[in-house]
């Protein structure tokens, strides 16, 4: 009764009459002679798509905002690369820049997470994007007006990292209040980040050639002056949690650990992730830009990263129509379609072969996640949504960042077909845990 009440009233206020209005009641299965019941469904049967609203003011605004912020994302590492490089720096620069980007993102993550549960996640959204703000405007003027620093360099990218750490932990809070449908709310937004993953870069090295370092990140500022706006623009519903009683800081982050330990799904799926992370997802994307690039060229590396865009395209838009019974279990099943990529670069297959791999892991990999975003979404309690959501992402960046970092090692000393083959195997493995695990296995939708 608790988690039912909560997520109506995470429904926001403008749409409730209209989602009360379009449901449809469930038979009654007992009480009366004359209804047999109903046999079961599988658990990967899908469960009939309901009318609704998606598209209200806060939602316009809330995808306008997460759309800018993606594309000014998508923009950063070109805009290091090519300032950095152009400004005479060594090609290491631009790896300890992007670790000075990464690493606050993923240590202060957790932090953000208390802090939007404190503050309300609206208000360290709109704060995250002025730090971010902040950082990309003094870049922008630096590489315009001449080399930077270093130290200058590696500091503002500091800035926007713990920017990201700030905003990230809200998302997943803030989508059931806007969306009065979870799951295509947050299957619009997997399409839109698929979107901006190509469309950033692209635009980014458009604007390099056209003018400089100091422009892209000009624009990137740009993009969270969008998003800073668009969120202070929300109208949210007060929610029960914006005004609850608060412990001390690290009371909070104890108690979001004791709610994280309480849910056995929870921690299974999260604990199978980082071995998933660290074995095959985090050596998969180095070792196939080495890959493709050694065998056919960087131009058929950048196609194939397009190819994979355009499957989380289609994956999120499948998850627009589709609603298992059993969410996980079935976004456990579409992640098969991540072996078919390990394979087909393990086995070194001609390029038609390699662009079918990257297509069905897109579209595999964003099924998964519209499941797992909207089964966290809908399952926690908002009062521990946020906390929750950053322990998701802390681990999931720290074991990423591991397997890529010993990708290369590995791969110079045993091979990296092998290491591409054995992901394969590993996929599969983790595959049939998450299928076998009861919580996971079981675990129904919200009503």
């Amino acid at each position: 009764m608790k988690e039912k009440s909560a997520d109506h009233a995470c429904i926001p206020a403008v749409d409730r009459e209209s989602a009360l209005r379009d449901s449809h009641p469930l038979p009654l299965l007992s009480g009366s002679s004359s209804q047999s019941p109903r046999p079961s469904p599988s658990p990967l049967q899908a469960l009939p798509v309901e009318p609704d609203r998606l598209w209200n003011r806060n939602f316009r605004l809330f995808f306008v905002a997460r759309t800018a912020a993606l594309f000014g994302d998508g923009m950063i590492p070109v805009a290091l690369t090519a300032g950095l490089l152009g400004a005479g720096r060594p090609h290491s620069s631009v790896g300890y820049a992007l670790a000075a980007w990464m690493g606050p993102l993923a240590l202060f993550v957790l932090f953000g997470g208390v802090l939007a549960d404190r503050f309300t996640p609206r208000r360290m959204m709109i704060i995250a994007d002025a730090l971010r703000l902040i950082g990309a405007s003094a870049l922008a003027v630096s590489f315009a007006v001449g080399n930077p620093p270093l130290w200058a360099v590696y500091s503002l990218s500091a800035v926007a990292g713990v920017g990201a750490a700030l905003f990230q932990p809200g998302v997943a809070s803030t989508v059931p209040r806007v969306a009065s449908d979870v799951q295509r709310g947050n299957a619009v937004l997997r399409v839109s980040e698929a979107l901006m993953t190509m469309a950033g870069p692209a635009f980014a090295g458009i604007l390099v050639g056209l003018a400089s370092a100091g422009a892209v990140y000009a624009a990137n500022a740009a993009t969270f002056l969008v998003s800073g706006v668009c969120l202070f623009l929300l109208r949210l519903a007060p929610a029960p949690q914006d005004d609850a009683q608060r412990g001390t800081f690290v009371a909070e982050l104890v108690d979001g650990w004791h709610e994280f330990r309480a849910r056995s799904w929870l921690w299974g799926v999260i604990a199978i992730w980082t071995v998933y992370g660290f074995s095959v997802l985090g050596p998969m994307l180095p070792l196939t830009a080495v890959e493709v690039t050694e065998a056919h060229g960087s131009g058929t590396y950048g196609a194939m990263m397009a190819v994979n865009g355009a499957g989380s395209v289609v994956g999120g838009l499948l998850a627009l129509r589709l609603r298992p019974r059993r969410p996980l279990a079935a976004g456990a099943v579409a992640l098969t379609g991540v072996c078919v990529n390990l394979l087909v670069l393990g086995l070194g297959m001609p390029v038609f072969a390699l662009g079918v791999g990257q297509f069905i892991a897109g579209s595999a990999f964003a099924f998964w996640l519209v499941m797992w975003s909207t089964t966290v979404q809908t399952k926690v309690p908002p009062e521990a949504l946020n906390r929750l959501h950053a322990y998701d992402v802390a681990g999931s960046l720290l074991m990423l960042a591991a397997g890529r970092a010993l990708a290369g090692p590995v791969a110079d000393r045993v091979g990296a077909p092998e290491v591409l083959l054995a992901g394969a195997v590993i996929n599969i493995l983790v595959v049939g845990v998450l299928l076998v695990a009861r919580p996971i296995r079981q675990l129904e939708r919200a009503a």
